[in-house]
């Protein structure tokens, strides 16, 4: 088996942290009482968690930090894109999902690239902290966590925001469409 290392170049890393400050500095309304300097101390000593950030990032999520955890000592980023991340669309659910297909496979899964990313896909809960942020969704839909008894059933659920409501739907997990990805969380 190849180890891959999970590691930016220092190029890469610099690119990624100025985009990232940039972001974090035209969006300060996400993360009031929060300061770049600290976060960019934490990202530095962190180099698995900027490489899933540039993931982030390739994959057209624009991560953004919107909290901090006192108690664990982590900033908690999101996927802020308008619209669910183009890079990672027309994916079905999960692996099962995936395998389950006959024919017209998708190229992945949400989970399995959430997976290889080094990401979490968001909970229901978090999707609904992340509309308080803006208007996200308006016309594409995101896979979210789907509580196991209605995966144990063959169904996901997927979110997005339509007439000023937070919409939470369901759909077969081997599903996918062109509209539908899903958005990402990490704790640095």
């Amino acid at each position: 088996m190849v180890n891959v290392k999970k590691k930016l170049s220092p190029e890469q890393s610099e690119v990624l942290l100025r985009t990232l400050k940039d972001r974090f500095e035209k969006n300060m309304s996400r993360h009031e009482g929060l300061e770049w300097d600290k976060v960019q101390v934490k990202l530095e000593t962190n180099t698995e968690k900027l490489w899933s950030l540039n993931e982030m990032e390739i994959t057209d999520g624009e991560p953004d930090v919107i909290a901090y955890d006192e108690k664990a000592g982590d900033y908690i980023f999101y996927d802020c894109s308008a619209e669910s991340p183009k890079g990672r669309r027309s994916v079905c659910y999960d692996h099962e999902a995936l395998e389950s297909r006959k024919a017209h496979k998708p190229h992945n899964s949400a989970m399995g690239m959430a997976n290889d990313m080094g990401i979490e896909i968001l909970t229901e809960e978090q999707y609904r902290e992340l509309q308080q942020l803006g208007n996200f969704d308006t016309k594409t839909s995101s896979w979210v966590q789907t509580p196991a008894n209605i995966r144990k059933l063959g169904g996901a659920i997927f979110c997005d925001r339509r007439y000023d409501t937070i919409f939470v739907y369901h759909n077969g997990a081997e599903s996918y469409y062109a509209a539908r990805g899903f958005r990402g969380s990490l704790r640095v």
